[in-house]
């Protein structure tokens, strides 16, 4: 199926307002939806006989910057059989590290186990929290890190455990 042919999918099954932005044309054509229905339209994805997407190639977290004031996630679906692939994003208002809690996403972990791990990784890294995920915590770096490094805002502790980090 082509990119034009799975939107048009999720068009029918959801609704209009579900979607916020789409662009068909590039490298990896994307379909931006709202956030709070992930859950929903990567589940009809992988469960629909007609796209079946049953491998997440990738998920990945962008911190967008202060001027757009949003952090979001980019997930990569494949369809094995169909040899098809599909690009999601969602994005998150941003928060400041030092003030406010994480912003938060529903977790797809148990639509695809390889989103137990993507997701973990955009947790530490990034800083938004997964709802549902059962297993949310650090995978790359020590439990006890503060902050989230590849936030734009991340300010590197000047000292861990009594150990100068330079870089």
């Amino acid at each position: 199926m082509t990119f034009e042919e799975v939107t048009h999918l999720i068009k029918k099954r959801f609704c209009e307002d579900l979607i916020i932005a789409e662009n068909p044309s590039g490298l990896m054509p994307y379909l931006v939806i709202n956030s709070d229905k992930i859950v929903d339209v990567c589940d009809f994805l992988y469960k629909d006989p007609n796209t079946y997407f049953d491998f997440l190639s990738c998920m990945t977290g962008i911190d967008m910057g202060f001027e757009v004031g949003k952090l979001e996630i980019v997930y990569n679906l494949y369809s094995i059989p169909f040899d098809t692939k599909y690009c999601i994003k969602i994005s998150v208002v941003r928060n400041e590290l030092s003030i406010s809690p994480l912003p938060t996403v529903n977790t797809v972990s148990h639509i695809w186990r390889t989103a137990d791990w993507h997701e973990r990784e955009i947790f530490d890294l990034i800083g938004i929290n997964f709802i549902g995920h059962s297993d949310l915590r650090r995978i790359l770096l020590p439990a006890d890190w503060e902050g989230h490094p590849l936030r734009k805002d991340n300010k590197t502790q000047e000292y861990y455990h009594e150990i100068k980090v330079a870089y």
